[in-house]
């Protein structure tokens, strides 16, 4: 890193305690850290400055207090940690002029169904997909489709309320375990793509790509956990580094063109099919699971939690100092 941070200002959104190592990085960073959490005993307030006192969940309220911060010190730039909450950081990014994803990427990135269109649009590979209405709507859609199915939330994380449709499953309940999982009350199916799945770590700068992050997900327990998708890890490097990447990094440039991104992080769930990378999702954030912080720069030498908070920062930043310096296994 050639560029002085010393004496900026940073809103951290998240201070759990995934966040903690972010938190860190950015005060030897020389920075000086403000911390948002909902949870007024939250670890990432004994690391911070200043604290906000907010679920990170809420925009408007972490945007307010955030203002107030503003007034008796300028807040330079903002990201989330191990949280995901897009909205969240493009309205503080919005309400304060910072750089950052804007609030309809953001809101993009939060419904899998819109993202889902939007992606199909500007060429993305992505599974066959459709929004379901109801129980009986999804039955009319396995009867339908020659291919297996996954059902689930338009607007949940974590797997919550991810249902694969395989033999014996019952429909109804699947729709409505989906269902109790959607905030917004939306649901989805898609077809369930065979193939090796891959976590993704990009840095976008100046409308090019490098991803220093791959890791092969593993699922070995999902027969055990079925019909639940429950993932338990991962092995760094990739089977498909290095043959691979390139291909993988065309798919996350247009999604960052989907998204209106030209310098920010991008994480990406990919499947590896005979037809190339197919996108499940992805989000303008860094990934939680101590991906970013600690498998990463253990396995390549990247340090992308830097380019993270430089990129919140507004700094530009060199894609060849975000390059694996090496590939340790991990």
């Amino acid at each position: 890193m050639s560029v002085s941070t010393a004496g900026k200002n940073i809103l951290i959104i998240s201070g759990g305690v995934e966040a903690l190592p972010i938190i860190e990085s950015a005060r030897e960073m020389g920075l000086r850290v403000v911390v948002s959490d909902a949870d007024p005993s939250a670890p990432g307030f004994a690391l911070a400055h200043e604290s906000i006192v907010a679920s990170t969940y809420d925009a408007e309220e972490t945007l307010r207090l955030a203002r107030v911060s503003n007034e008796g010190r300028r807040i330079d730039g903002v990201i989330s940690a191990a949280a995901d909450v897009p909205v969240t950081v493009a309205a503080v990014a919005e309400g304060l002029g910072l750089p950052g994803p804007s609030l309809s990427s953001a809101r993009l990135a939060s419904d899998k169904f819109l993202m889902k269109k939007v992606f199909k649009d500007m060429g993305v590979p992505v599974p066959w997909f459709a929004l379901v209405k109801g129980a009986e709507e999804l039955k009319t859609f396995i009867e339908a489709q020659d291919k297996p199915l996954v059902i689930k939330p338009v607007d949940s994380r974590g797997a919550r309320g991810v249902v694969r449709l395989s033999n014996g499953v019952d429909p109804t309940w699947a729709y409505f375990e989906a269902l109790k999982n959607s905030p917004s009350g939306r649901v989805m199916a898609e077809e369930w793509v065979d193939g090796e799945q891959l976590s993704t770590e990009s840095v976008v700068a100046g409308g090019a790509v490098a991803t220093p992050g791959l890791s092969d997900r593993n699922y070995e327990y999902i027969e055990r956990y079925a019909p639940y998708v429950i993932e338990n890890g991962g092995d760094l490097p990739a089977r498909h580094w290095p043959g691979e990447l390139s291909a993988i990094d065309r798919v996350i440039l247009r999604v960052a063109r989907a998204f209106g991104i030209d310098n920010w992080t991008i994480k990406g769930d990919i499947v590896m099919t005979g037809r190339g990378p197919v996108l499940i999702e992805a989000a303008p954030r860094l990934s939680g699971g101590y991906f970013c912080t600690h498998t990463i720069p253990i396995s390549t030498g990247v340090n992308i939690v830097e380019a993270a908070i430089l990129l919140g920062l507004g700094v530009k930043v060199d894609l060849d100092e975000y390059r694996p310096a090496f590939n340790r296994f991990v």
